[in-house]
C-alpha cells in the first residue's frame, strides 16, 4: 500500500472512530449506543474525498458539513451514519433517497441495499453526482432529476427512504411509498429542525419518532412553469 493510500486509510478511520464516539455520547438520544458494523464499513468503503471539490478535499475526513455548490452541502459523516443507521436497511432491499447531492449518501446506501431510487432537483448536482458513481462503477442505483417531495411512485413501495433535505412537515406522498414495516427517516422543520422517524405497520398506522436537533438545507420544491 502507498503512502496516499495509507494516509487515506488513516484518515477513513479517524472518521469513523469520531463517528463511533458521537454515537454513544448521543445514545441517549438516538437510542443506538453503537452503530451497524455494515453501515461503519460502508463509511470506511466510500472515498469521501472523491465527492467534495478540490478546494474541499483536505477536509473531506472531518467530520462537518462541506459546501458543493448550489446552496447544497455534503452531510456530515455522523449524520449520514446516524441516519442510514436508522433506516436498519437489509441486503435486499429497495432504498428512495430524496436528495442526491453529491452523491456520497448514495454511495453509502449502495453498499446496503439491492437497488437504491434516487431524486435530486438540481440538474447540475444529479450529473456530478452520476458522473462520480459511475466513474466508482456503483452500479445498483436508478436515478432521475425532479422534485422529491412527491416520491418515486412506479418504483415503489420502498423498504426504507432517507430525505437529505429538511420539509416543513412528512410529505404525505412519501409515507404512501413505503412498505408495511418500512421507515422514513428525515430532517422536519425550518429554523428549528428535528431529525424524525417514521415507521409504517402493517395496518398502514405510522409511528414517529423524534431523534435530535438537526440543520438541513431546506427540502426544495420544483417552480411551476409560468403562464404562457
Amino acid at each position: 500500500m502507498g503512502a496516499i493510500d495509507e494516509e487515506e486509510r488513516r484518515l477513513r478511520e479517524a472518521m469513523v472512530g469520531e463517528v463511533e464516539r458521537m454515537a454513544a455520547t448521543l445514545s441517549p438520544s438516538t437510542a443506538r449506543r453503537a452503530f451497524s458494523p455494515r453501515v461503519l464499513a460502508a463509511l470506511r468503503a466510500v472515498p469521501r474525498h472523491l465527492f467534495v471539490a478540490p478546494e474541499h478535499q483536505a477536509d473531506a475526513y472531518v467530520n462537518r458539513p462541506l459546501p458543493i455548490g448550489y446552496g447544497q452541502t455534503i452531510s456530515q459523516p455522523f449524520i449520514v451514519a446516524l441516519m442510514t443507521d436508522l433506516l436498519d436497511i437489509e441486503p435486499g432491499d429497495r432504498v428512495l433517497e430524496i436528495g442526491t447531492g453529491c452523491g456520497y449518501q448514495t454511495a453509502v446506501l449502495a453498499r446496503l441495499a439491492a437497488t437504491v431510487f434516487t431524486i435530486e432537483l438540481s440538474e447540475p448536482l444529479a450529473q456530478r453526482a452520476g458522473d462520480t458513481l459511475g466513474r466508482l462503477g456503483v452500479a445498483n442505483v436508478q436515478s432521475r432529476t425532479g422534485d422529491g417531495n412527491l416520491g418515486w411512485s412506479e418504483a415503489a413501495p420502498f423498504d426504507a427512504i432517507l430525505v437529505a433535505a429538511a420539509a416543513p412537515e412528512v410529505p404525505d406522498a412519501l409515507v404512501a411509498q413505503l412498505a408495511p414495516g418500512a421507515r422514513l427517516v428525515l430532517p422536519v422543520g425550518g429554523s428549528d429542525q428535528q431529525l424524525i422517524v417514521v415507521e409504517k405497520r402493517s395496518d398502514q398506522s405510522t409511528v414517529l419518532r423524534e431523534i435530535i436537533p438537526v440543520c438541513f438545507v431546506p427540502l426544495a420544491r420544483k417552480k411551476p412553469a409560468p403562464d404562457i
